[in-house]
């Protein structure tokens, strides 16, 4: 019997969805995760060729004392500033794209029936045709959503940030009533670990036995 041809999906979510919780049930399933944010974070280490081209664009007060990113201070830049944040995109998002490909393409001769992308901003990168999700051909997606209030709280409690603050993050996004429509299969994070767990394995279960044999 040929071996089975691996499906390529894409997870996402909004600021605060529980995103991240949904990758990990995800992997303790078996699929095999890829993280776009951990790869830009190794990506953009100190002494990086993409920190230095950040720090070119942006200037040197996005760097902490030690020279690493002060991602606080970066942050702050791109989301108060469309321009700011499509400039930093076009720098980053080539490479972390480059890089998610290479290991798709081990995680294919590896065997494995599930790949999941894990990228933040996956409907707006196909929206604007920009990003690492322009770049993948994707059998199926995959939304982690709570109801606004929930994210709002969750920021609130996890970043420290105020009410106002955490809005704007949730605002520069596209609304995730949005992205329930552009999805193929949502999770609601809003209830007990039990019922997310339960979500999780119907959609693993529902993927892994389309994948092509």
């Amino acid at each position: 019997m040929l071996p089975r041809v691996a499906r390529i999906v894409g997870l996402t979510g909004g600021i605060a969805s529980g995103k991240s919780t949904v990758a990990r049930m995800l992997a303790e399933l078996g699929a095999t995760v890829i993280d776009a944010d951990a790869i830009v974070h190794e990506l953009q280490a100190p002494g990086s060729p993409l920190l230095g081209e950040i720090v070119e664009a942006f200037g040197p007060q996005i760097l902490t004392a030690d020279g690493a990113l002060d991602r606080s201070a970066l942050g702050a830049l791109v989301f108060s500033d469309v321009e700011a944040r499509e400039r930093l995109g076009s720098i980053v998002h080539p490479k972390v794209g480059a890089e998610m490909l290479r290991r798709i393409a081990a995680a294919r001769t590896s065997g494995a029936a599930l790949i999941v992308l894990d990228i933040p901003l996956l409907f707006e990168g196909r929206a604007r045709g920009t990003g690492s999700a322009a770049q993948m051909a994707l059998d199926a997606t995959i939304l982690a959503t709570v109801p606004e209030e929930v994210q709002i709280e969750r920021q609130l409690e996890r970043d420290g940030c105020d009410r106002e603050e955490a809005l704007r993050r949730i605002r520069a996004q596209l609304p995730l009533e949005e992205k329930q429509r552009l999805a193929d299969y949502v999770i609601d994070n809003s209830g007990s670990r039990a019922e997310t767990e339960r979500q999780v394995r119907e959609v693993y279960t529902a993927l892994t036995a389309a994948a092509v044999p």
